[in-house]
C-alpha cells in the first residue's frame, strides 16, 4: 500500500552527448520529462515539428505495409497470441537495425506504392468492364457508333426504351409523320430494357426524324468511338489485360516481401521511438553548447541514474524534493497480492495529494466479493487453470494484461473457496448426472450451506460483509487523517460515524423483532442494546455538532449538521447494495442448474449423453461468461461507490515516463551496447 516517492530531476550536459543521454533515458523509462520554461537570451527551444512528422509518417507507412502484407500473406497466429506481448529488443539489435532502417523504410514505401498501383488498376478494370458491358448490345454493328450518314442520307445510331421491332418503330414514326415513308430501320439488339437500333433517312428529313425519335425516347450512345464496337471491345480488353498483368505483378512483388514482416515492425517501432525523442527534444531548453532536461523520477531509481549519467556523459544531475503544491505524478508499488487490482484503481482514479494507495486493503475485499458473486468451484477451477497456464506460458505478456490475469487467478481461487462452501460444482451437475445416467443420487454437501435453500442466511451474511467493508473504508479515512495529523477530523468524520452506525446496528440486534426478521438465532442482551443506543446518540449529536464546522454562522452550522446526520440514510442504502452478492450468487447456481436439467430431459442412453454434453458445454460456457462479466462489473461497483465513497477522492496524475512506447518490441537495457 504505497505511492512511490518522487524526486524532481534536472540534467545539464553538453550537446555532443544529447543523443546518447536521450536514448539512455528512453531505454530506462524512469524519467517523466517536463517542458522547460527557461527561455531567455541563452536558452531556447528547437523546432522539431517537421522531423517529428517525418518519423510519424514513416511509422504510418510501416503500419500500412504490414496491413497490406496481411492481405496477401496472412500470418498464422496461435489461438492465445493476444497474451504473447511484445518481443524483447536489446540495445545491440536496435543499433544493428538502425544501420539498415532507411532501406527498410524504402521497402515499406515500395509495398505501399505497389498497393496503390493495384488499387488504381482495379479501379481502371472496373471502368473498362463498365465500358465493355455498355458495348455488348452493339457487337453486331459493323460500323462506327459515331456514323452520322452519307452525303444524301442521315443516320441515327442509338437506343430506344423497351423491346421493339422494326415494324413497331416504323409504325410509331408514321403516326407522327405519315409522309416519312423513306425510312430504313435495322435492329442491332433488343432486350426488355432497351432496343439498339440504326435508323437511316434522306438528309432532307433529318430534322423531322430527329424530333420524332426524341419524342420516342431515343438516346445516342455515351462516348461512342471511331472504331466499330467489336474493334473498340478488343482495344478495351487489351487495356484490361494489361491492367490485370500489372496487378498480378504488383501482388506477386508484395507477396515476396512477406519475409520482411519483422523488418517492417522494427521500422515502425524505430521511427516511433525517434518521433518521441524529437518531441522531447523540442521541449528541452538548449544553448549553443549545452541542453537541460527537467522532470520527475522515482526516488529509488534517482541515484543510480544520476551516477550513470555523470560517469558516462559527464552530465550535471541535480535531485530535489518536490514542493507540496507541485503536480507530482503518481506511481503505485504493491506486492504480488495487491498489484493485480492496480488497473481497477487506475480506471477509477489514482490517489490525490495526501491520499494513501488503497490497493492492499481493496484487494482482500475484491477477491472475496468476486468469489461470492460467482461462487462455483468448477468455474473457479477453470479460471485458475486458464490464468495459470497463460501466465506461465507467455513470459513476455504486457504488464496490464499480466495484472488482469493475476486478478482473475486470485478471483478464481476465491470462487473455488465459496463454491466448496456452498456446494456448487457446475451447479448440481454431479447430482443430475448420477440420477440421469446411473439411477442413483450422488451429492457433494456444502461445507457451510446451500444458498438456494437458505437465501435469507446468505443475505444476512452479505449485509455483514458489507458492513465490514464500509467500516474498513472509514478506517482508511481515519488512517489518512491521522497520517496528516488531522486528529480532530479523524474523530468528527470517523469515530462519530462508528458510534452512530455501529451503535445502531448493535441496538437492532438487541431487538427480538429485528433478529427474527433477519432469521438470526440470537438476541443481544438488553444491556448491550442500551449501551449501543447511547453510543448511537453520542455519535448523532457529535455529527450534528461537527458536520458543519467550517461555517461560522451558528444557524448554518446547525443546518449543515442536520444534513450531515441525514447521510445516515446513505449508509442504509450502501448496506442494501451488498444484496447483489445474494442475487449474483444465486443467479450463477440457478442458471447452472437449469442447464443441467435441460440436458437431462432426454434421459439416459447414448442419445441422452450426446444431448447432455451439448447442452452442458454450451449452457455452462454462456453461464460462466455472463456471470464472470457480472461479477467483475458489480465487484468494481462496490469498490467505486460504497468503499471509495467513504474515504477516497482520487485525482492523481499517472506517472508517464519518457520511454520506448513501441507497438511490436519491448526495449531491454544493455549497457554493453550503449551508443556513445
Amino acid at each position: 500500500m504505497a505511492v512511490v516517492a518522487m524526486q524532481r530531476i534536472s540534467i545539464l550536459a553538453l550537446k555532443q552527448h544529447r543523443k546518447g543521454i536521450l536514448e539512455k533515458l528512453q531505454r530506462c523509462g524512469v524519467v517523466e520529462i517536463t517542458a522547460s520554461n527557461c527561455e531567455d537570451s541563452v536558452f531556447s527551444r528547437m523546432d522539431t515539428n517537421e522531423s517529428q512528422r517525418l518519423f510519424e509518417k514513416n511509422v504510418d507507412i510501416a503500419g500500412r505495409a504490414l496491413d497490406i502484407l496481411d492481405r496477401y500473406a496472412p500470418e498464422k497466429k496461435p489461438l492465445l497470441s493476444m497474451f504473447s506481448g511484445r518481443s524483447p529488443l536489446t540495445a545491440k539489435q536496435y543499433y544493428q537495425f538502425a544501420q539498415r532502417a532507411e532501406e527498410c523504410t524504402r521497402a515499406a514505401n515500395r509495398v505501399v506504392a505497389l498497393q496503390k498501383n493495384v488499387d488504381e488498376n482495379q479501379a481502371e478494370i472496373a471502368r473498362l468492364d463498365s465500358q465493355l458491358e455498355a458495348l455488348r448490345p452493339w457487337m453486331k454493328l459493323d460500323i462506327s457508333m459515331r456514323f452520322s450518314g452519307t452525303r444524301a442520307t442521315a443516320a441515327f445510331v442509338g437506343q430506344l426504351p423497351g423491346q421493339q421491332t422494326e415494324e413497331m418503330i416504323l409504325q410509331a414514326v408514321a403516326q407522327q409523320e405519315p409522309e416519312l415513308n423513306k425510312l430504313g430501320v435495322e435492329i442491332v439488339s433488343a432486350s426488355p430494357e432497351q432496343t439498339c437500333v440504326v435508323i437511316l433517312c434522306p438528309l432532307c428529313d433529318k430534322a423531322r426524324v430527329d424530333e420524332i425519335l426524341r419524342a420516342m425516347g431515343f438516346a445516342k450512345p455515351s462516348a461512342p468511338s471511331r472504331e466499330t464496337p467489336k474493334q473498340r471491345a478488343q482495344e478495351l480488353q487489351r487495356k484490361r489485360d494489361a491492367a490485370q498483368q500489372e496487378i498480378d505483378a504488383a501482388q506477386e512483388e508484395i507477396s515476396s516481401n512477406a519475409n520482411r514482416r519483422e523488418d517492417f515492425r522494427l521500422t515502425a517501432d524505430y521511427n516511433a521511438m525517434r518521433a518521441e525523442r524529437y518531441q522531447v527534444l523540442g521541449e528541452l531548453a538548449q544553448s549553443k553548447h549545452t541542453f537541460l532536461v527537467t522532470g520527475y523520477i522515482p526516488q529509488k531509481a534517482a541515484s543510480s541514474l544520476a551516477q550513470c549519467l555523470a560517469e558516462k556523459y559527464e552530465a550535471y544531475v541535480e535531485l530535489q524534493q518536490p514542493d507540496e503544491k507541485e503536480d507530482t505524478p503518481v506511481l503505485l508499488k504493491n506486492n504480488a497480492f495487491a498489484a493485480p487490482v492496480e488497473p481497477v484503481l487506475e480506471s477509477y482514479s489514482l490517489p490525490g495529494k495526501g491520499e494513501v494507495d488503497p490497493c492492499s486493503v481493496m484487494a482482500i475485499f475484491y477477491y472475496v466479493l468476486f468469489g461470492m458473486m460467482l461462487s462455483d468451484a468448477a468455474y473457479g477451477l477453470i479460471m485458475v487453470l486458464f490464468c495459470a497456464f497463460a501466465l506461465h506460458k507467455y513470459q513476455n505478456m504486457e504488464s496490464g494484461m499480466r495484472k488482469t490475469l493475476q486478478m482473475f487467478l486470485y478471483g478464481g481461487i476465491s470462487t473455488i473457496f465459496w463454491g466448496v462452501m456452498f456446494g456448487s460444482y457446475f451447479g448440481d451437475a454431479i447430482t443430475v448426472v448420477s440420477q440421469t445416467f446411473f439411477q442413483t443420487e450422488i451429492t457433494i454437501p456444502p461445507l457451510w450451506f446451500t444458498p438456494s435453500e437458505e437465501p435469507m442466511r446468505l443475505l444476512v451474511f452479505s449485509f455483514l460483509l458489507g458492513i465490514v467493508h464500509l467500516f474498513t473504508g472509514l478506517g482508511m479515512l481515519f488512517y489518512q487523517d491521522v497520517k496528516q495529523k488531522k486528529y480532530k477530523d479523524a474523530i468528527y468524520d470517523v469515530i462519530f460515524w462508528y458510534l452512530l452506525v455501529g451503535g445502531g446496528i448493535l441496538y437492532l440486534l438487541s431487538v427480538e423483532m429485528a433478529t427474527s426478521m433477519l432469521g438470526l438465532g440470537f438476541v443481544l442482551p438488553a444491556g448491550v442494546g442500551t449501551v449501543a443506543g447511547l453510543c448511537a446518540i453520542v455519535g448523532a449529536v457529535g455529527i450534528v455538532a461537527t458536520a458543519g464546522r467550517e461555517s461560522r454562522n451558528p444557524l448554518k452550522r446547525l443546518l449543515k449538521g442536520l444534513y450531515g446526520l441525514y447521510n445516515v440514510s446513505g449508509y442504509l442504502s450502501d448496506i442494501l447494495s451488498y444484496s447483489r452478492l445474494l442475487a449474483l450468487g444465486l443467479a450463477t447456481g440457478v442458471i447452472a442448474s437449469v442447464f443441467n436439467q435441460m440436458g437431462g430431459m432426454v434421459g439416459g442412453g447414448v442419445l441422452g449423453a450426446v444431448v447432455f454434453i451439448l447442452v452442458f458445454v454450451i449452457g455452462h460456457t454462456l453461464n460462466i461468461g455472463i456471470n464472470l462479466l457480472g461479477a467483475y462489473v458489480h465487484t468494481n461497483r462496490l469498490q467505486y461507490v460504497e468503499f471509495f465513497g467513504k474515504f477516497y477522492s482520487g485525482g492523481g496524475r499517472k506517472f508517464a515516463p519518457f520511454g520506448a512506447k513501441t507497438k511490436y518490441y519491448k526495449m531491454q537495457e544493455d549497457e554493453r551496447y550503449e551508443n556513445k
